[in-house]
């Protein structure tokens, strides 16, 4: 035994000693060893803005149960636990990524700033509020639409760093999660039942922009940016509550209203098509589609392979109520209104929002890919056993 211990010693030291080389050797910019993380988007990245944005928080993913898988308290994500970026955050051995009202306001103490910030609101649109009111969409909660957050941060940059080349250096070593944004865009309007041939129009007002935040992002000196897809809302439980139908027809083999991912399909198309004609614009540049719509059709489609046991399209925590456990007059985080469980064994959380399960596994699934166009190119911190996993290490 103590030969067979002092062996794998030895192989684990060589290893270590051959991971060392290749990171001396190859050029940072190649391999991504990212310093930083700088985030955009909704309620699927925001780690805490709206919540501190407000003196009296109100929202109720600011209530139990939200948080009470990883956290134990709510800590202003819109889920059990932690999220997509928060993954991505460990991975690279980064502490988890502080919201920047939260630090503006000083409610977010011994953030350094200079590891990463998150901009992200829950319920921002990339599109600005005076578009909505302009086509009678009244419903939209916030103006901290992705123009606000890109404002926000360009305030901040001079606390970065001081000078043209100096952003430039830093920015280009950091990380930039622009999304998921755009989902609500769509969400409010189709939940005043605004037709989907009018709801298409507004797309190619969202691609723009995204594709015009991207391109300043890029002018100040992001070099590497994932740009999400939207996730296939026909699965969500609130879009299968909402447009409940009783032609089989509307939906597919999951169950899924076939219309509305349709319509997903449709924004995720026209994105990638823009995604790549900015690539041709800055080729010194790395800008990576994250496919959020095929990594979790698959948990729809085999849930099972997953550990999603039951319907994956029943929610988590729910009033219990119909036939996905969800009702828009007691959500998740209103008094009387519980949890399952095991939130692992679940697909969705809330009836929009996904468990901190669904989360692990889309990271997981960007970084082994194929759902990262190109693929995220992110080492293993030197510190980390090199036999670990993905997986292991999610």
């Amino acid at each position: 035994m103590a030969a067979a211990s002092s062996f794998w010693s030895l192989q684990q030291q060589l290893i270590q000693v051959f991971l060392t080389i290749i990171l001396v050797t190859i050029p940072t910019s190649t391999i991504g060893c990212y310093t930083s993380i700088f985030s955009f988007g909704d309620s699927l990245a925001d780690t805490g803005n709206l919540y501190f944005s407000s003196e009296i928080p109100t929202f109720h993913c600011f209530f139990p149960p939200y948080g009470e898988t990883h956290f134990q308290y709510p800590t202003g994500r819109c889920s059990d636990g932690r999220l997509v970026i928060d993954f991505i955050a460990e991975y690279l051995g980064l502490p988890l990524v502080k919201p920047y009202l939260g630090i503006k306001n000083g409610k977010v103490k011994d953030a350094n700033i200079r590891e990463g910030v998150n901009f992200a609101v829950i319920g921002a649109t990339a599109l600005d509020i005076d578009f909505f009111d302009k086509k009678g969409i009244h419903n939209v909660p916030t103006n901290d639409s992705l123009r606000i957050q890109l404002d926000w941060f360009k305030e901040l940059l001079p606390s970065l760093c001081n000078s043209s080349s100096s952003c430039k250096s830093f920015l280009g070593r950091s990380l930039f999660l622009a999304g998921e944004i755009g989902g609500n865009d769509y969400n409010y309007p189709f939940f005043l039942r605004k037709s989907v041939e009018e709801v298409r129009t507004y797309v190619p007002q969202v691609i723009t922009a995204i594709s015009s935040a991207i391109k300043e992002l890029i002018a100040l000196g992001a070099v590497t940016l994932v740009v999400p897809g939207n996730l296939p809302i026909g699965c969500s439980s609130i879009y299968l509550t909402f447009y409940k139908s009783t032609d089989e027809k509307e939906y597919d083999q999951a169950d899924c209203l076939k219309w509305l991912n349709k319509f997903s399909e449709y924004h995720n198309e026209q994105l990638q098509t823009a995604l790549h004609q900015l690539r041709e614009l800055h080729p010194h540049t790395n800008i990576i589609y994250a496919d959020y719509y095929n990594l979790a059709l698959r948990f729809y489609r085999a849930p099972d392979q997953f550990g999603f046991t039951g319907t994956a399209l029943k929610t988590c925590c729910g009033s219990g109520g119909g036939p996905y456990n969800y009702i828009t007059s007691a959500q998740c985080g209103n008094s009387g209104v519980s949890a399952c469980d095991d939130p692992s064994q679940y697909v969705g959380w809330d009836g929009i929002h996904l468990t901190e399960a669904a989360y692990r596994w889309i990271v997981q699934g960007l970084l082994q890919g194929p759902y990262a166009i190109p693929e995220i190119s992110i080492p293993k911190p030197i510190t980390e056993n090199p036999m670990n996993s993905i997986s292991q290490k999610l």
